[in-house]
């Protein structure tokens, strides 16, 4: 098996691995859902790449997503859904529905006229997708509804914040912040006994609760749960670093070193940071 510019190349080498016995132990024991993480995660690699202007890694990472894709579409033709090939003419055929004025004949020729137009054949693309479902006997539409404008590929905590802020507009929301952290309270107690249980399904559930309600207290004060998280993650790689930085100047590993000395040294990155704020 050699590398190829060609995309057939790619599909053949995930149907390699993908086949039974001679495939990779691996790849044969994935599904959709133990994928999916992955497929997200290599979508935020490619903004991250865009965002430090490396294009070098932006080439990398879009053919990461694009494996994805790949891996996706390979499962759903070995369960008989749908192929590669179908994915390519599914996104084709909608992109020269959509631009009659590229592709064929139309009078929209101010980009207004083009959204107008755009909107149109997306009413009508929903209106067969509705169709679609419905013969495959699925009910349950997210995409209709009050809350059918809070994308769910968004992600979790932003998706959230969405849907408190949509719920908001027609009164669904309390009215001061004090409420709510009573609310947490209770979300941390019912997280408490889930524990105590050993009930994983309901320790994930309740731990969803305690986030969300979390979320409704950073709208309430004005502060973006997703920015407030982000700061922390960077707050928590700089002590961390310091820790690492300190053990080395020690002669120290991380593998070697107690929780004691790396706590010691982590309030030692606090006091540091204190002092320079």
């Amino acid at each position: 098996m050699e590398p190829s510019k060609d995309i057939s190349r790619l599909i053949e080498i995930m149907a390699a691995l993908r086949t039974p016995v001679t495939g990779c132990p691996w790849d044969l024991e994935q599904n959709f859902s133990t994928i999916k993480p992955y497929t997200i995660e290599e979508a935020y690699e490619v903004a991250d790449a865009i965002e430090r202007n490396d294009m070098d890694d932006l080439c990398e990472e879009l053919g990461d997503l694009l494996l994805q894709v790949v891996f996706h579409a390979r499962m759903a033709e070995e369960a008989g859904e749908f192929s590669f090939g179908d994915v390519v003419e599914a996104i084709t055929k909608k992109m020269i529905r959509r631009h009659p004025h590229v592709f064929a004949v139309s009078d929209a020729a101010t980009p207004d006229a083009v959204k107008v137009q755009w909107d149109d054949i997306k009413a009508e693309e929903k209106r067969e997708r509705a169709e679609r479902r419905a013969k495959r006997g699925i009910t349950e539409d997210f995409k209709h509804g009050f809350l059918s404008s809070v994308h769910r590929s968004q992600p979790a905590l932003t998706e959230a914040l969405k849907l408190q802020q949509r719920a908001a507009k027609v009164g669904f929301d309390w009215s001061e912040a004090e409420p709510i952290l009573d609310k947490i309270e209770e979300e941390i107690g019912e997280l408490r006994e889930a524990l105590r249980e050993r009930r994983q399904d309901k320790v994930s559930d309740e731990l969803g609760d305690l986030i969300f309600a979390l979320v409704n207290i950073g709208r309430h004060v004005k502060a973006d749960p997703e920015e407030a998280l982000r700061g922390t993650n960077t707050k928590f790689r700089r002590r961390f670093n310091h820790i690492e930085t300190e053990l080395q100047k020690s002669n120290e590993t991380l593998e070697d070193a107690t929780l004691e000395r790396m706590e010691e040294l982590w309030q030692a990155a606090k006091a540091i940071e204190r002092q320079i704020g």
